[in-house]
């Protein structure tokens, strides 16, 4: 699979149910490649192979993924943590089995680069700005998708 990463989570350890005492890492990000279809990838692992996949790629980075396993996404739970794709799949990397390499979008595909700054919901699913200060009393409670841009930044 190739694609661009629109999205990347932090580093995060859990405790090991199998081996009490130690952790299992984990991280995962989202990766496009065309303007409808993007998917989740997760990662887990022993601390060095997170934490050296994690720091090999950023947002923005080419990616092709090798021997990744398909699986079915828990909707519920999972889309709680990751971006709702329109996949009821996601990818799961292995240390033994997968590989990430990564890759410039020039040299791979300029059209990749394109599909960074596409949102990942429906353009008619979103309340802007105004919306929100206008109809706010109306929409207490509710959770929204907003679509906004930043207009400066200062300390």
């Amino acid at each position: 699979v190739i694609g661009v990463v629109i999205g990347k989570t932090d580093v995060r350890s859990f405790p090991d149910r199998k081996n009490i005492g130690t952790e299992r890492y984990t991280f995962s990000f989202t990766i496009r490649d065309s303007p409808i279809y993007f998917i989740n990838v997760q990662s887990w692992g022993r601390e060095e192979y997170i934490r050296s996949l994690s720091e090999s790629f950023r947002v923005g980075d080419c990616v092709t993924i090798e021997n990744p396993l398909i699986q079915s996404k828990e909707a519920e739970r999972e889309e709680k943590f990751n971006p709702v794709t329109p996949s009821c799949y996601k990818l799961l990397l292995s240390e033994n089995h997968s590989v990430v390499k990564t890759s410039s979008c020039y040299d791979t595909d300029t059209r990749l680069l394109s599909l960074l700054h596409l949102p990942v919901k429906d353009p008619q699913d979103y309340y802007s700005l105004g919306d929100i200060v206008a109809n706010g009393q109306s929409l207490h409670g509710r959770v929204l998708n907003v679509l906004a841009a930043v207009m400066s930044v200062s300390e």
